[in-house]
C-alpha cells in the first residue's frame, strides 16, 4: 500500500532545497562552521542564500542556510550533524 498525498505542496518533496537554522555563542563563527558541517554529508549549500541575525544583547546569532537533500534521511542528517556539534546550542 501506497500513501499518496493528493496535494503535491503538502509535507516535505524530496530531492528538494531546504532551510536549516543554528543557534550558537557570537564567536563560534556558525556561518562557517554549518557548511562546513553539511557539505562534509555530501550536501550541497547555498552560501549566497545565508542569513544571519544576532540576538538582541549580542552574545548569540542564529544561522541560516540553504541546502539541497536528496532524501529524508540527508535531511535528517543535516539536523543530527549540526546538532552534534559543539559550537551549536540547537537547530530549527
Amino acid at each position: 500500500m501506497s500513501i499518496q498525498s493528493d496535494n503535491p505542496e503538502h509535507g516535505f518533496q524530496f530531492p528538494g532545497v531546504f532551510e536549516i537554522s543554528a543557534m550558537g555563542a557570537t564567536d563560534a563563527d556558525l556561518h562557517l562552521v554549518m557548511p562546513m558541517v553539511l557539505e562534509a554529508l555530501g550536501l550541497t549549500v547555498y552560501p549566497d542564500r545565508t542569513r544571519i541575525k544576532p540576538s538582541t544583547k549580542g552574545n548569540y546569532v542564529s544561522v541560516t542556510l540553504v541546502f539541497e537533500a536528496h532524501s529524508r534521511e540527508d535531511y535528517d542528517a543535516a539536523h543530527g550533524a549540526l546538532r552534534e556539534h559543539p559550537a551549536v546550542k540547537w537547530t530549527l
